[in-house]
């Protein structure tokens, strides 16, 4: 297995606490509980599953004419007792199983007790795609399966690609992370009948910890502190996506290069939501002048570099006294 730089990242979170009114009954709020503590179970909970179970590689490793590229998972008994786990799969040919470590804080969950802990995210590459890389500030487009560790599909996209901006607050660290890691399809076919056919697309899984994901809070049909699994087919990414429209591919105001871009708010605007951060941001400078008017934009109207009027070495858009 492969072990990644440590990222520390901050994410957007807002938690709702239980209140009581004054002539209600007394409701005990649990406290939550240790991130360090969870992080630990989870990752041994996941350990376990993945020594315990096998992927279809034989399928991938000798597909078919009509094969679907889907992945299924069974437990290694039985007849299957001989099948190579998933936390082995990457002695496979061409197949890939990795970890990266992320540190997340307490904090992004609203919990203020002051602990960081490091979280491993499991990812297996049954198919790496034929097309490119996305980044961390680009537009995904991706079809997905989210489940417990028990099989309890959660949440699916079925055959219909979704859009995901991977640098969403909203978005799971876990999730963005392991679509990272898929290249995209090359090429795609329309059937005639409406629909169309993806080609050489990634196909991959991520295994992330609770606190990857949505740690002591209940999302949907997900119970706290529950570890998932997401299939991810990654078809196609939105290269140089300028999220906010301002003239900047998103990518580039991660002005602190950590892969990060929800830490980077030039002007420290807030909104009700939260920080507006300068991806997210018209007027990343706010000085009334938005962003699109102090760059250089080439004769399509796309960025083409930044503009430093008074020559202090701070481009315009980012100087309230340019």
């Amino acid at each position: 297995m492969k072990l990644k730089n440590s990222i520390v990242f901050a994410i957007t979170f807002i938690s709702l606490w239980s209140c009581k009114k004054d002539d209600g009954p007394e409701i005990e709020v649990v406290p939550p509980r240790s991130l360090i503590e969870v992080a630990a179970e989870d990752d041994a909970e996941i350990l376990e599953f993945l020594s315990t179970h096998f992927f279809n590689y034989e399928d991938f490793l000798n597909p078919q004419e009509k094969f679907d590229y889907k992945i299924k998972f069974d437990t290694i008994a039985g007849e299957n007792g001989r099948k190579t786990s998933i936390l082995d799969s990457g002695e496979l040919p061409g197949i890939e199983f990795g970890v990266e470590t992320i540190s997340v804080a307490s904090s992004s969950f609203g919990i203020d007790d002051g602990e960081v802990a490091d979280h491993k995210l499991y990812y297996l590459i049954a198919r790496q795609g034929s097309g490119d890389f996305p980044t961390i500030g680009d537009n995904s487009i991706l079809r997905y399966e989210g489940l417990l560790l028990n099989g309890t599909l959660f949440d699916g996209s079925s055959n219909q690609p979704l859009k995901f901006y991977l640098s969403n607050p909203g978005l799971r660290v876990g999730f963005a992370q392991a679509i990272l890691k898929l290249k995209t399809g090359d090429s795609f076919t329309d059937n005639g009948d409406g629909t169309v056919s993806f080609e050489n697309y990634g196909v991959g899984v991520a295994f992330m910890p609770s606190g990857l994901a949505y740690f002591n809070t209940r999302a949907g049909s997900i119970p706290a502190y529950s570890p998932l699994i997401f299939k991810l087919d990654a078809i196609a990414y939105e290269k140089d996506t300028d999220y906010d429209g301002d003239g900047i591919p998103s990518i580039l105001e991660d002005l602190n290069g950590d892969g990060n871009l929800n830490n980077d708010n030039t002007d420290g605007d807030f909104s009700n939501s939260g920080p507006v951060y300068n991806h997210l941001d018209t007027d990343d400078d706010g000085d009334g002048i938005p962003t699109i008017e102090e760059i250089n934009l080439d004769s399509e109207g796309k960025f083409e570099s930044v503009r430093d009027s008074d020559g202090d070495g701070i481009p315009d858009h980012l100087d309230k006294d340019s």
